[in-house]
C-alpha cells in the first residue's frame, strides 16, 4: 500500500532540516528508515490516516505494541519512538501540528546491555588469524590500538593520516573532528599495508577488492571473518573491539580526559565507565567471560 504523498513530503522536509543541523549520515537514515516504517504502519492498518494531522497518541502506541509483539527490543522500540518524537516535534515547530502526539508517551524500557570486549589471549588470536592480509590487519590493529568507530575508520582517506608526524584525523559524530596519535604497533600495521595497498583513484584508506572505499558492512564481515578462524566462540562486533581497547587503555593508566579525547566520547561520563572497570578485576572478568 502506497503511503500518502503528504507523509513522503513533510518527511523530506524534517530530513532537510537534521541536515542542516548536522546530524550524521548515519543517524539521518535511520531516522527515515523508522518514520517510512511508522509510516507503511499507519496507512496498512487505518484507512483515515491520510495526513500527519490525523495521528493520534494511540497510533502510536498500538505501533510500539506492535513491535513488542514481533520481538523488538526495547532499545530499537525506544530509538523508533525517538524518531516519531523529533518528527512531530519538527511539524509542530513548522505550524503543521497543532500539538505533538508523542509527547507524553513514556520511553519503552531498553535492556541493560554489557560491555563485551576481549581477553588478551583472545585478541591476540585474532591479529594472528590475519598477520597474513596487511589491510585487515591494519584494520583491526587500529580498532585495538585506537578504538576508532567502524563508521570512522571506512570514512578515513589518505590525507587523514601522517605517519611520519604520528597524527591521523578522526571525522567523528555529528561531523566532529579529533586528532589522535597512534601507538607504534598500529602505525606498523598501516606502513605495511601502505606497502601493499593498490594505486587507485579512491583516497580512502580501506580498499575493497574492486579497488573502492570499504563499506561498513563489508568491515563487520572482515571481523566476522576472523573471529571464526580465530575459534573464538564468544560473539562480538567492531564495537567490541572499541571497547577492548578503552578497557585495556584505562587499565594502563588513561584518565577519563585521556579516554574522551582518544575515543571522542560526547559525555565524559563514557569515559569514567571504562577506568571504574579497570579499577574492579571482578567486574572485568564478568565483561570478558560472556
Amino acid at each position: 500500500m502506497t503511503i500518502p504523498t503528504v507523509f513522503t513530503t513533510t518527511l523530506t522536509g524534517y530530513l532537510t532540516s537534521l541536515n542542516a543541523r548536522n546530524t550524521s549520515e548515519h543517524t539521518t537514515t535511520a531516522y527515515r528508515t523508522d518514520l517510512t516504517q511508522f509510516f507503511s504502519f499507519l496507512t496498512e492498518n487505518d484507512l483515515t490516516v491520510t495526513d500527519p494531522g490525523h495521528i493520534s497518541r494511540t497510533h502510536i502506541i498500538d505501533y510500539l505494541s506492535h513491535l513488542a509483539d514481533q520481538g523488538r527490543s526495547g532499545v530499537t522500540r525506544a530509538r523508533k519512538l525517538a524518531a516519531i518524537r523529533e518528527y512531530c516535534k519538527f511539524m509542530v515547530l513548522e505550524k503543521l501540528l497543532a500539538s505533538s502526539p508523542a509527547a507524553n508517551i513514556a520511553m519503552p524500557k531498553k535492556e541493560r546491555k554489557q560491555r563485551v570486549f576481549l581477553r588478551v589471549d583472545e585478541y591476540m588470536r585474532l591479529l594472528n588469524a590475519a598477520a597474513g592480509n596487511s589491510r585487515d590487519y591494519a584494520i583491526l590493529q587500529l580498532f585495538l590500538q585506537t578504538g576508532i568507530r567502524v563508521e570512522e575508520l571506512t570514512n578515513l582517506t589518505i590525507n587523514d593520516i601522517d605517519l611520519d608526524a604520528g597524527t591521523m584525523l578522526i571525522n567523528g559524530k555529528g561531523n566532529k573532528q579529533r586528532t589522535i596519535y597512534p601507538e607504534k604497533k598500529a602505525t606498523q600495521a598501516l606502513r605495511a599495508y601502505f606497502a601493499h595497498r593498490p594505486r587507485s583513484l579512491d583516497q580512502h584508506v580501506f580498499l575493497n577488492y574492486q579497488e573502492n572505499g570499504l563499506s561498513v558492512r563489508g568491515v563487520m564481515d572482515i571481523v566476522e571473518k576472523y573471529r571464526s578462524q580465530a575459534g573464538i566462540t564468544k560473539k562480538f562486533s567492531c564495537h567490541s573491539l572499541r571497547h577492548t581497547c578503552a578497557t585495556y587503555k584505562a587499565s594502563r593508566g588513561y584518565t577519563p580526559a585521556d579516554l574522551q579525547g582518544l575515543l571522542g566520547h560526547e559525555r565524559p561520563e563514557t569515559s569514567f565507565i571504562y577506568v571504574h572497570l579497570a579499577r574492579d578485576p571482578r567486574k572485568l572478568m564478568e565483561q570478558t567471560s560472556l
